[in-house]
């Protein structure tokens, strides 16, 4: 390891930390994981990789735990995760360092994960009881039928996580789940492991009891498959191809799942569109953590009367972003997370150019800056012959195209077999929002690139398609870490005839009853 893997002004401090969450692994020794910095090609650190062994047992601690965690009043827990948000924030020069040096990302893009985790916590922990509390539901007969609904916790839950955001997605899904009286087994992508690991040092700190968020190390091959034959729930974050092979394991579980996969996500610019407000959210949208977001553009549809000119402003914009890796607000675009990611752009950079795809911007590896460093990529003339055209590229690569009439934009944006996040640039919102309403995806953000849609906690996030299943965040968030019960309380009379009272004078009574129901408001 060298000293320029790290950020000098913290050194010390990451490295104890780095030292005290290794023990919060559940791996008993054997193989290593070795982190690299992907932004130097230096190590950062290694540790132990976990056995099947070792993660069954983490299970069975994760229900003994379960067990009297399922017994905390409402209350604790809300007191628990409102600490653990003012944890974050108070610690985040550190958890910054680590997301950088552990993933090679800009420094503004790490803060969207370490904000994203604060106001996740603060979310549920103000809202946990109105979720959680017993509700009244309308009974079969009014008056006679007293009916509750509750919720109880599933149990364990299991979190898949990827290396693209390995603070948000590795405990933004936990925590619901924990509040919800759930425990969780995580395993983190094993390129970006200490992270989760000082997130889930943090949350001890924060008074969250031990064993209930345990951390397994090691490849998802090697222990994928036993983490959801244990769990009671499976949440995973990952690529379509993976999500399916999950889906179809669980589904032989009998467990429910939820799954946010792939996309290759379209923005449409519309005539009116306000040029530098849409290039500067654009610049977002699509480079991004390098573009490795699964929320990310990869398909950008610019109406005719405004191409020219957005076209200009775009590409000095791209042109403009500066690339680098420093520990402060400075670079724009940070590094590839690998060497394996690197040679999937250029593999699908490369099959596009040779089939006459035209490049406008960017398209080199930089090593002069990282070793896996790519600018910003520009296309047109991308066709149905190229491979990027359809699948998802996962790095800074943008394809535009112009059209004329609206309808053919919403067309083209809808056919893929993806479905998650999409963007309509216009200065007239009421048009905008009755357009977003017929583009085939989870969500859809007008004047924005995904921010305001993941930022509004209060409403459900997900993917429709290929591009994943079930929702994050709103009240479904909380509630799918859950099984519903109904009690049904009958008082006075059953439903069914009185003794000695025939089928047919029961019928008629109740025709004429539900007749009269159907007339009276909140009754029908």
């Amino acid at each position: 390891m060298t000293d320029t893997a790290w950020p000098s002004h913290s050194t010390p401090d990451l490295l104890e930390r780095l030292k005290e969450t290794t023990v919060l692994t559940t791996a008993t020794g054997g193989r290593q994981i070795i982190v690299e910095a992907p932004a130097t090609g230096d190590v950062v650190a290694s540790l132990p990789s976990c056995t099947v062994d070792d993660l069954q047992q983490a299970v069975g601690r994760a229900r003994a735990a379960q067990q009297r965690w399922a017994a905390v009043p409402l209350a604790e827990r809300r007191r628990i995760f409102l600490r653990y948000h003012d944890l974050i924030l108070r610690e985040q020069e550190l958890l910054l360092d680590l997301l950088q040096l552990e993933t090679g990302k800009a420094r503004r893009h790490a803060l969207e994960e370490l904000l994203d985790v604060a106001i996740v916590s603060r979310y549920y922990a103000l809202r946990l009881k109105r979720y959680l509390k017993p509700k009244r539901r309308r009974g079969a007969l009014p008056l006679l039928t007293k009916t509750i609904e509750y919720h109880h916790p599933v149990g364990v839950v299991g979190i898949i996580s990827p290396w693209n955001y390995p603070l948000s997605l590795a405990v933004s899904d936990g925590l619901p789940a924990l509040m919800a009286g759930n425990a969780v087994i995580l395993k983190p992508d094993s390129q970006t492991p200490f992270t989760a690991l000082l997130a889930v040092r943090l949350l001890e700190q924060a008074g969250l009891p031990p064993d209930l968020f345990q951390v397994v190390t090691g490849s998802g091959t090697e222990l994928g498959g036993t983490l959801i034959n244990n769990s009671d729930f499976l949440c995973f974050t990952g690529s379509t191809a993976t999500g399916r092979v999950v889906a179809a394991r669980a589904g032989q579980c009998l467990i429910k799942c939820s799954l946010e996969l792939g996309g290759k996500n379209p923005a449409l610019v519309l005539d009116d569109a306000d040029i530098e407000r849409t290039v500067e959210g654009l610049v977002r949208g699509c480079f991004s953590n390098a573009g490795q977001l699964c929320v990310s553009f990869e398909r950008l549809y610019v109406q005719s009367g405004i191409y020219d000119r957005f076209m200009a402003a775009f590409l000095q914009r791209v042109t403009s972003l500066k690339l680098g890796h420093r520990y402060d607000y400075e670079p724009e675009i940070g590094s590839l997370i690998s060497s394996m990611q690197l040679a999937a752009v250029e593999l699908q950079l490369k099959d596009a150019l040779d089939k006459g795809a035209v490049l406008l911007a960017g398209g080199r590896h930089r090593p002069d800056i990282g070793p896996y460093f790519f600018e910003p990529t520009v296309l047109t003339g991308v066709t149905e012959a190229m491979t990027l055209c359809r699948e998802e590229t996962f790095g800074p690569v943008v394809s535009v195209y112009r059209f004329d009439q609206v309808e053919e934009a919403v067309r083209l944006a809808n056919d893929t077999g993806y479905g998650l996040n999409a963007a309509v640039w216009t200065r007239n919102r009421r048009r905008g929002e009755a357009l977003a309403r017929t583009i085939q995806c989870g969500t859809v953000n007008v004047n924005e690139a995904y921010a305001a849609a993941w930022a509004s906690l209060d409403a459900p996030m997900g993917g429709m398609k290929g591009s994943g299943v079930s929702r994050r965040h709103g009240s479904e968030g909380m509630l799918k870490y859950t099984e519903s019960q109904t009690v049904a309380t009958q008082r006075l009379l059953p439903i069914a005839p009185l003794p000695g009272m025939s089928g047919g004078l029961y019928a008629r009574i109740m025709t004429v009853a539900l007749q009269f129901m159907r007339h009276l408001p909140g009754l029908g």
